[in-house]
C-alpha cells in the first residue's frame, strides 16, 4: 500500500497559503488598505469553505453520527483532520486482520498486442485511504482555480501598482503558484484515471516532471499576460475575463441540450433535484475557472453518468492552444501598445518575447508528455502530433476554399506518407522491377 504523501502535500500546500494569506492581510489592515486586506481574506476563505464543504461531502459526514468531525470542518480544520486520519488508516494496516475483501480487476498495459487481467484483494483500509485520496485530489483542483489563481493574480498586480515585492507577498506568491501547478497535475492523473479506469495505471516520475514543467510555463505566463493588461487597460479586463467563463461555463451545458439527454439524476441519492442542480453549476464553475488559466483535462459530459467525457479529443485540444496563444498574444501587444511611462523600468520588447516563448514552452512540455511519457500512449488510436496535423491540415483546407484554390492545392495539404506507407511503395517498385528483369533476361 502506497503512503499517502498526495494527501501530505495537499494539506501542506493549504496550510501554508492559508497562513501566508493571513499575515498579508494583517499588514495590509496595519498599512491601511482595506480594498487589498478584503480581496486577500475573501480569495482565502472562499475556497475554504468550498474545500470543508467537498470534504464533507465525498465522506457523507452528514448521514453519519461524526458531531466533531463537523465541528472541526465549522472551524475550516478538515483537511488537517481528514489528514492525520488517513496516516492512522495506513499505520494500522497489517496489525488488525479485515474481515472483509473485496476483489477489483484490472487490464495491464498491452504488450505485444495482448493485455492480460489481473486480480486484486482490495480491504477495508485500502478503500479508506482511496476515497481520502480521490477526495483530497479534488479539493486540490478547488483550492487551486478558486483560490490560489485568483490570489496570485491579485498579488502581482499589487507588486506591479507598488513597484516592490514584501517577503509576506512574495512568500504567499510562490506558495499560490505551487498550489496552481498542483492542482493542474492532480487534474491531469485525475482524468488519466478516470478514463481508463479498467486499467491498472502507474504513473512515471518523468511523467510528472513533464507536467510540472508544462503547467509552470502555462498558467505563469497566462497570470503575467493578464496582470499587465488589466494594468493599463482596467475597464477591458473585465469583459475579456467574463467573456472566457462564460463560454466554458456554458459550453457542458450547450452539449448537454443538444444531446436531448435526460437531466442526470444519479449523482448522490440523497439530493434532490434542485440539490443536483446546484452541485452541476458548482462542477462546471470549477470547469470554467480551471480553464481559464489552463487546459483541463478532465472534459465534462454531463449526460454521461460520470460526469466525465473519456473519449481523448485531440481536436479540442488543439484549438484552444492555438486560440489560447492568440489571446494571450493579442493582450499582451495591446499592453505594449498602451502601456505608459510607469513601465520605464523594463524593456518591453524583451517581456514581450519571453512570454510568447514562455508559452510555447509550455505546449513543448505537453506535446513531450503526450507522446513520450504517457503511461496510456498505447491505447490511443492516434497519437498527438497526427492529431495537431490533422487540425491544422482541415484549417488551411478552410483557407484554401475561402480563396477558391483548386484540387491540386487542396490536395498539397494532405497529410504526408508514413514510414509504412514508404516501404510498401518500395516493396512494390522493387517487385514490379525484379518481374521485368526476370522477363526480359
Amino acid at each position: 500500500m502506497r503512503l499517502p504523501s498526495s494527501i501530505f502535500v495537499s494539506v501542506s500546500l493549504f496550510t501554508a497559503e492559508t497562513t501566508a494569506a493571513l499575515y498579508l492581510s494583517s499588514t495590509y489592515r496595519s498599512a491601511g488598505d482595506q480594498i487589498w486586506q478584503g480581496l486577500t481574506l475573501l480569495f482565502t476563505l472562499v475556497p475554504s469553505v468550498l474545500v470543508q464543504l467537498t470534504l464533507t461531502f465525498i465522506h457523507r459526514d452528514l448521514s453519519r453520527d461524526r458531531p466533531l468531525v463537523l465541528l472541526l470542518h465549522i472551524l475550516q480544520l478538515g483537511p488537517i483532520v481528514r489528514c492525520l486520519e488517513a496516516f492512522c488508516i495506513y499505520g494500522s494496516v497489517g496489525r488488525v486482520e479485515e474481515p472483509y475483501v473485496s476483489i477489483t480487476r484490472k487490464k495491464q498495459m498491452p504488450k505485444d498486442g495482448l493485455s492480460e487481467e489481473v486480480e486484486k484483494q482490495v480491504g477495508q483500509a485500502e478503500g479508506k485511504l482511496f476515497t481520502h485520496r480521490a477526495a483530497f485530489a479534488r479539493t486540490s483542483v478547488i483550492q487551486a482555480f478558486l483560490g490560489s489563481a485568483p490570489q496570485l493574480t491579485l498579488q502581482l498586480y499589487i507588486c506591479i501598482l507598488q513597484q516592490r515585492v514584501s517577503i509576506g507577498r512574495g512568500t504567499l506568491m510562490v506558495i499560490s503558484l505551487l498550489s496552481i501547478v498542483y492542482g493542474a497535475l492532480r487534474c491531469n492523473i485525475l482524468a488519466i484515471k478516470i478514463k481508463y479506469d479498467d486499467y491498472e495505471v502507474e504513473v512515471k516520475p518523468t511523467a510528472y516532471l513533464c507536467i510540472f514543467l508544462w503547467r509552470s510555463f502555462e498558467i505563469a505566463t497566462r497570470v503575467v499576460v493578464l496582470v499587465l493588461f488589466s494594468s493599463v487597460l482596467q475597464i477591458w479586463v473585465l469583459p475579456v475575463v467574463l467573456v472566457n467563463f462564460f463560454i466554458f461555463f456554458s459550453y457542458p451545458w450547450i452539449l448537454f441540450w443538444q444531446s436531448g439527454s435526460p437531466f442526470p439524476e444519479n449523482i448522490e441519492k440523497t439530493l434532490t433535484r434542485v440539490g443536483t442542480t446546484i452541485v452541476l453549476c458548482l462542477l462546471t464553475f470549477l470547469y470554467a475557472g480551471v480553464n481559464m488559466f489552463c487546459w483541463s483535462a478532465v472534459q465534462l459530459k454531463l449526460n454521461d453518468p460520470d460526469l466525465i467525457n473519456k473519449s481523448q479529443n485531440w481536436y479540442r485540444m488543439a484549438v484552444y492552444y492555438m486560440l489560447r496563444f492568440v489571446e494571450n498574444a493579442t493582450l499582451i501587444l495591446l499592453w505594449y501598445v498602451f502601456q505608459t511611462d510607469f513601465y520605464r523600468f523594463i524593456y518591453a520588447p524583451l517581456l514581450v518575447l519571453q512570454l510568447l516563448v514562455g508559452y510555447a514552452i509550455g505546449i513543448f512540455f505537453m506535446l513531450v508528455f503526450y507522446q513520450l511519457c504517457h503511461p496510456c500512449k498505447k491505447l490511443f488510436s492516434a497519437n498527438i502530433s497526427q492529431g495537431l496535423w490533422e487540425c491544422f491540415n482541415f484549417l488551411c483546407l478552410l483557407c484554401a476554399i475561402h480563396r477558391g484554390e483548386g484540387p491540386a492545392e487542396k490536395a498539397a495539404l494532405e497529410m504526408p506518407p508514413s514510414d509504412k506507407d514508404i516501404a510498401n511503395d518500395t516493396a512494390e517498385i522493387n517487385g514490379n522491377l525484379s518481374q521485368s528483369l526476370s522477363s526480359n533476361p
